[in-house]
């Protein structure tokens, strides 16, 4: 349980997928109309998303925020101009390392650089998923070798839940020191910079706002957000989160079919 007093917080950072957004990536009235809630009470409100900055924009537009947000797991922090606040891309020996491991298993696999998102397969099971969630398609290339020193985020995606738990397990350990592996979600194993994470954001996030940590509340379901939740003052989990997850958070709101955001804010911050 959190000892940070309900009305000493700042600074809310939000992931989008999972959990402020509905499954069909849609934002809902509630939860619309809590963030509004939020920002009149003069309460900061942005976002921390493994989505490329551009297939945040939307969101960005519909709830008004006007304050820097973190694309890629923090890998890139945009102001609302567009204008990048830090930028960070996976070093090429990670890179190198992490497609090797790939190939050998039936998997798809996307890079990401800037607003990018290059595939050599357009025809893959999970494309189309993938371009209705970002609102944009892919652009197709023969080869990733031109792209290899420019990567923001390396994507392997698949339906089979439990390969990509023993990726993401034989990954960390031989990434270690050069780069981040997580699942953003179940069906998506995301590589980003080891100052590409949403904790690391949110200490820029407070800091370009003078917020003091202890001040800032993060909300979040998947396996990127536990880095937020161990630096907030307070961390919330969604209620349809796995259970290791819910367990590295403070409190614990309901799902995001249910509007849980709205409710986390309504219950423990305003």
């Amino acid at each position: 349980m959190s000892d940070v007093k309900q009305d000493s917080i700042q600074l809310v950072l939000c992931d989008m997928d999972g959990t402020l957004l509905l499954p069909d990536h849609t934002l809902s009235p509630r939860n619309l109309a809590a963030v509004k809630a939020l920002q009149a009470a003069g309460i900061y409100f942005t976002l921390a998303s493994g989505r490329p900055p551009r297939a945040m924009r939307g969101i960005i537009e519909q709830l008004g925020i006007e304050l820097p947000v973190a694309g890629f797991n923090g890998g890139l922090l945009v102001n609302a101009d567009g204008e990048y606040l830090q930028s960070h891309h996976v070093p090429h020996e990670a890179v190198i390392k992490t497609l090797a491991l790939l190939a050998e298993h039936e998997v798809e696999v996307w890079l990401f650089v800037d607003d990018q998102w290059l595939v050599r397969d357009p025809s893959g099971e999970m494309v189309p998923r993938e371009q209705h969630g970002l609102g944009y398609a892919p652009q197709v290339v023969e080869s990733f070798e031109p792209y290899l020193h420019q990567v923001h985020k390396i994507v392997a995606t698949c339906l089979n839940a439990p390969l990509l738990i023993e990726l993401e397990q034989r990954l960390q350990p031989l990434l270690s020191g050069l780069a981040v592996a997580s699942r953003s979600q179940a069906c998506y194993l995301d590589i980003t910079a080891l100052k590409a994470n949403k904790g690391d954001a949110l200490v820029t996030l407070a800091d370009f706002l003078n917020v003091p940590l202890s001040c800032t509340a993060a909300i979040g379901d998947g396996g990127n957000d536990p880095a937020m939740f161990h630096r907030a003052g307070l961390s919330i989990a969604m209620g349809q989160a796995p259970e290791d997850i819910r367990k590295q958070a403070m409190q614990v709101t309901a799902s995001n079919v249910e509007d849980g955001v709205a409710q986390a804010i309504e219950r423990f911050i305003l």
